[in-house]
């Protein structure tokens, strides 16, 4: 397997968890700028970044270099021939989907904090409206 795959790969749970760039520098330690790197191939990715990528995605490393985005919205999807543009949840997959909304609940909460914090910052400097 190609690092330029497993970069690939690393890129779309990324965004299939709705994580940002941003989230993602900031649980390794390092800038937004050095996180995009990783994914456009501009840097190398050691294994030691990759074993804590993969324990940000709740995932193993067998996890993202077997990942299948096809595969994965295939066990998503109930596609049959009387498909009809409605994305059905296969209850097998429950868990995950669970997973996934609990991560994006986080991050949410966390730009909350963020956002009522700058907001604080802001009203103390300026005052009220």
């Amino acid at each position: 397997m190609s690092t330029s795959s497993i970069k690939n790969k690393i890129k779309n749970i990324r965004e299939l968890k709705n994580y940002t760039q941003e989230y993602m520098a900031d649980q390794l330690g390092i800038t937004q700028a050095g996180y995009s790197k990783f994914e456009k191939g501009k840097a190398d990715l050691s294994y030691s970044k990759l074993v804590e990528i993969a324990r940000i995605f709740g995932l193993s490393v067998e996890g993202i270099i077997n990942f299948d985005t096809q595969k994965y919205f295939n066990s998503f999807n109930n596609v049959n021939g009387n498909y009809n543009g409605n994305i059905l949840i296969n209850p097998d997959n429950h868990t995950t989907l669970n997973k996934l909304y609990e991560d994006k609940i986080v991050l949410l909460e966390k730009l909350l904090k963020k956002t009522d914090s700058e907001l604080k910052r802001y009203k103390e400097k300026y005052g009220e409206l």
